[in-house]
């Protein structure tokens, strides 16, 4: 599949997601992308954000790619038994963040996002993740793929994948997306 022939629906995580995020140059480079919006990035709850993804989906015409960054893997993986069957062709997702973890302790209530999904994602999914983020050890990144029945990506030494971590643009990360992108088929 190529990438012109899907609508793409960029999920961010918590938080303020900068211009320079390689999410909001995606949603800049590609006519197809959205960036899902929140009422609020700073608090978040699980049903009020799928609510959102299912609110946003409800518009698209064509098929859909999911992208998640951080907790927006979560999100994903939480709402994937809730999505329209048949809308969704693909899932790509980076930097799942361990919500379970102990240090560092994340920066909002984690509420209803834990337990984190174990049930394996109903669609092809991909996990991209770092062996240096902070937010989730790489083999528990690992892990997550395994569990969601994903393909999995090493991409080294890279944090978080974002913009504190020196990844504005990041043409790695686009490259293995049309990649995952031509296996849809």
């Amino acid at each position: 599949m190529k990438i012109s022939e899907a609508d793409i629906l960029l999920v961010p995580g918590y938080g303020d997601t900068p211009d320079g995020h390689w999410m909001k140059r995606w949603q800049a480079k590609m006519a197809n992308a959205w960036v899902l919006e929140q009422k609020d990035w700073f608090h978040p709850v699980r049903k009020v954000w799928e609510d959102s993804l299912l609110a946003r989906l409800e518009k698209t015409t064509r098929p859909v790619v999911l992208v998640g960054h951080s907790l927006g893997c979560t999100l994903i993986a939480h709402s994937v038994h809730h999505l329209p069957k048949g809308k969704v062709r693909g899932a790509f997702l980076v930097a799942p963040t361990d919500l379970e973890r102990k240090k560092p302790k994340p920066k909002f209530d984690v509420g209803d996002f834990v337990p984190l999904p174990v049930s394996p994602i109903p669609f092809h999914a991909h996990v991209v993740a770092s062996r240096t983020d902070p937010n989730c050890a790489y083999e528990r990144a690992e892990s997550f793929a395994k569990t969601w029945g994903a393909t999995f990506q090493d991409a080294g030494d890279a944090g978080h994948i974002n913009v504190e971590s020196g990844h504005g643009p990041w043409p790695e990360g686009l490259m293995s997306f049309a990649y995952f992108m031509k296996r849809l088929g």
